[in-house]
């Protein structure tokens, strides 16, 4: 049971040995690091670089089940990035917009 399992892993057209498994493989790299951005404080977050992880994540996620094979690790890794900046614009626009609002009324 489990060697068919690998061996049917191992055989499909988006498996270990073609590139369409080790890209997507190696982009969770970039989740990673966004997932670690969040212990920054939200001055330092780059809105252009965080609407490009999230653009990018919506765009290839849709890609990615469209094209043939499916390719579910591509699919998984783009709806990571999206998440990940979709959650970082919005800690830099609470901190932008928002904490300034929170500071003036604390000044009242």
């Amino acid at each position: 049971m489990a060697t068919s399992k690998f061996q049917a892993l191992w055989n499909h057209p988006a498996g270990p040995k073609t590139i369409h498994f080790w890209a997507p493989t190696f982009k969770w790299g970039l989740s990673i690091a966004n997932i670690a951005d969040s212990t920054k404080p939200p001055e330092k977050v780059s809105y252009p670089q965080q609407i490009a992880v999230t653009a990018t994540g919506v765009v290839w996620s849709r890609y990615s089940t469209v094209i043939t094979p499916k390719n579910w690790n591509l699919f998984s890794v783009n709806v990571a990035l999206a998440a990940t900046g979709i959650y970082q614009l919005t800690r830099k626009i609470r901190h932008d917009f928002f904490s300034e609002e929170q500071a003036a009324v604390a000044k009242e």
